[in-house]
Formats: C-alpha cells, sequence, structure tokens
C-alpha cells in the first residue's frame, strides 16, 4: 500500500484574515495558553509529502470566532470560507475545507450554509462542541441540524473551552484536559436530546478518538439508561449503537490502547486519519506516522482508515486528490 493514498480528515489553518482577527482581539494564545501557530500552504505540503497525506480537509479550529460580536462572526466567517475556497481551488488535488458558520445568527448561518456548500463548494461544516453555553444537541440548534440533516452533510466537530474554564483553577490549557471531556459532553448531548436519532443523515466526527467516549460510553450507556433521565432516557443498546455511528478520527490517538478502546466502540468503518496539524507541530505528526504500522490494524484496516473511509464521506475531494494527472 502506498502512503499516498491518505487523506487527513483534521487539518487546521489560519488565513490571514483569521489571524488579524485574533490580533485584534488582543488573542496572542488561545484556550488558556496554547501559541496561535505559523501555518502556510507550503508550509503544510510540505510536511504532507515528508510523511505521505495525499490532501488534508482544513478547518478553523478553537476558539473559532466565539471571540467577535454577533455582526462581525457573519462577515469574518464569510472571509474565512472565502479563503478556504480560495486554498481549495489553487490547490485542488491536496486541500478541501470545511465551511465555518456564525452561529451566533441563525439566520446567516442559514445563508452561509447555502453559500459555502452550493456556491464555494466546500467539503462539508465544522462545528465547535458548543455555541455559547448550548452543546449541539440543544434544541435552539435543532433548526441547523434538520437543514444539515436535508443537506446530508459531513460535520466535523471540534472542542473548545468549556464556559466553566477558568473556574477549575488548574491552570492548565484546555486542549490538555478539557477538550476531550468537551468532545464527550456534545456526544452525549446529540444522543439525549434525541438529535442523533433525528438527523441520520448528518455524518459526524468526532476528533482526537473520540476524547474520552470510548473509555465513559459503558458508563453513560448505564446511567442514561435510568429513571432519573425521565423522557430522555435511552435504554443501554440503544446509546452502544448510537456511538458506534459516529465517525472518529485519530489526530492525537496514535498510541495502540488508544486505538483498542476505540475500536472497542466503533467498526472500522467509522475511523479516519487525522493530523491536527499545525496545532500538532510537524515533529508530532512525524512521530503519529512512525507509529502508525504499530497500531491494532490489520493492511486492509490501515488502509480503510487511511483513505477508504475519508473516500466513502468526501467522494468529490477524493475524485481531486487521485484524479489522473
Amino acid at each position: 500500500m502506498s502512503r499516498s493514498r491518505t487523506i487527513d480528515v483534521h487539518a487546521h489553518f489560519l488565513p490571514t484574515v483569521y489571524r488579524h482577527a485574533l490580533q485584534e482581539a488582543g488573542l496572542e494564545t488561545l484556550d488558556g495558553g496554547i501559541p496561535v501557530p505559523d501555518w502556510s500552504p507550503e508550509e503544510a505540503l510540505a510536511l504532507m509529502d515528508e510523511v505521505g497525506i495525499d490532501g488534508a480537509l482544513l478547518s478553523i479550529s478553537s476558539p473559532h470566532v466565539s471571540f467577535v460580536d454577533a455582526a462581525k462572526a457573519v462577515g469574518l466567517c464569510r472571509s474565512i470560507n472565502d479563503s478556504a475556497a480560495e486554498i481549495r481551488r489553487e490547490h485542488s488535488r491536496r486541500f478541501g475545507a470545511y465551511a465555518i458558520l456564525p452561529l451566533q445568527d441563525i439566520t446567516a448561518t442559514y445563508t452561509e450554509v447555502e453559500r459555502a456548500l452550493d456556491q464555494l463548494e466546500l467539503d462539508g461544516i465544522a462545528l465547535p462542541t458548543r455555541v455559547g453555553g448550548h452543546y449541539l444537541g440543544d434544541p435552539r440548534l435543532r433548526p441547523l441540524l434538520e437543514i444539515l440533516d436535508e443537506r446530508r452533510a459531513t460535520v466535523f466537530i471540534h472542542p473548545t473551552s468549556p464556559t466553566c474554564f477558568e473556574a477549575f483553577g488548574l491552570e492548565l490549557p484546555a486542549p490538555m484536559i478539557e477538550f476531550p471531556f468537551d468532545t464527550t459532553r456534545t456526544a452525549a448531548s446529540l444522543l439525549f436530546s434525541g438529535a442523533l436519532a433525528r438527523h441520520r443523515h448528518v455524518n459526524f466526527i468526532l476528533p482526537h478518538g473520540g476524547g474520552t467516549l470510548p473509555l465513559l460510553s459503558m458508563r453513560i450507556a448505564a446511567l442514561g439508561s435510568r429513571p432519573v433521565l425521565g423522557d430522555r432516557a435511552v435504554p443501554l443498546p440503544q446509546t452502544m449503537d448510537a456511538f458506534a455511528r459516529f465517525f472518529y478520527d485519530t489526530a492525537l490517538s496514535f498510541l495502540p490502547h488508544q486505538i483498542a478502546a476505540l475500536r472497542a466502540l466503533a467498526p472500522i468503518s467509522q475511523v479516519l486519519y487525522g493530523s491536527d496539524f499545525p496545532f500538532a507541530n510537524a515533529d508530532v505528526v512525524r512521530i503519529a506516522e512512525s507509529t502508525f504500522a504499530n497500531l491494532p490494524f490489520t493492511p486492509a484496516e490501515q488502509e480503510l482508515v487511511r483513505h477508504g473511509n475519508a473516500a466513502r464521506l468526501f467522494p468529490r475531494f477524493d475524485a481531486r486528490c487521485h484524479a489522473s494527472a
């Protein structure tokens, strides 16, 4: 198997307009101390060529556009999505992109979904784990999920700092502990709100091997079936079936025991390759790639994780990546 048939579903970019917005907001570090990384298409492509990544799907990472007000978010999202479309055009065989949405303004969000998917022809939608204090299963977001279900959209979910982050007092960056838990929180929100059952045509990708979900899934399923949840309770087998329908990427989840836990939760058809570059720096991406062969996958399963599963989710992007020269 050639390493070149690898699609990275979890890669970030920081276009100039987004970097300027962070600077104007005084955000020199993000989510409790993470430096804003450098990024350019050339730098990303050089690393992709080095480790054998054929194509990467780009998205904006935390804090997304939550640091600007609703009016500014509309214009900022449009500009970011325009930048994504330009990069996609200039490097059509290497980069795809997820659209970011101005979720503070639901009417503008609907407009941007149509513009991003139909006019800009972006490859999916990126959503943060929560909007304000509301996780993705919240009734306020139900109309958006209905539209994404009608579009049979692929939705890449990325964690952000929870509203209670500073109150914890740990003085540790949110990606260390809180990001994996926030991914788990939004997965539970989607399940126990009934959103997963209602919107079966949305393909949700959970990052970082599902956060803490592989380890906590049975605990969540057991407690979630009890009468204390009232009409939100879900029978244990249905919860486990629902968790097995999510897609999961391998970003920052490159140790055998992490993958073993994920494989106990979801079938191989749901596992996707992810790097998290540039927030995972080049050295981390190299380490992840060097350990990939030692993960609990057969050669055929490695091909599915590297390419086959992503090709099913993103057939247009896969066709561009592997078009005849």
